[in-house]
């Protein structure tokens, strides 16, 4: 079909005329919507991306009151859930660092509702002010 007789077939249907294989001889074309085609192959390559794996923080304190706790348990969830990893940390400030044993009590509640969505990846340990861990999705 002559070249001028497919862009007036197009224009009359409303949609465009893409050039499909340009090295076919004959070229091959296509009466088609161009922006619906090419939203749907950029759709199509974000589809192969892998997903790159990121270190999520939830901070608490010692005082933390429980349901603030499960609030931030289930952003862990999720955030195990979109395979990121997630870094606990409690933090204490002034005469919190008297009460040590509060704070290892809060952390290690928060990795037993974890423990079924992750697997514990680096033990509590101690450092100045803060105590952290880091649990890796299953």
């Amino acid at each position: 079909m002559p070249v001028r007789d497919a862009l007036a077939k197009a224009k009359e249907s409303g949609y465009d005329l893409v050039e499909v294989a340009a090295e076919a001889r004959p070229p091959v074309c296509r009466i088609m919507d161009y922006g619906k085609f090419r939203y749907e192959k950029t759709k199509r390559s974000g589809k192969n991306k892998a997903h790159q794996t990121r270190l999520k923080e939830i901070r608490l304190r010692p005082r933390t009151g429980d349901h603030d706790i499960e609030f931030k348990v289930k952003q862990a969830i999720g955030f195990l859930q979109d395979k990121d990893k997630v870094q606990v940390t409690v933090v204490y400030k002034g005469r919190e660092l008297a009460h040590i044993d509060e704070g290892e009590r809060v952390i290690q509640s928060v990795i037993e509702k974890l423990a079924e969505y992750g697997k514990l990846e680096s033990p509590p340990n101690r450092q100045a002010k803060k105590v952290m861990c880091t649990i890796a999705p299953k």
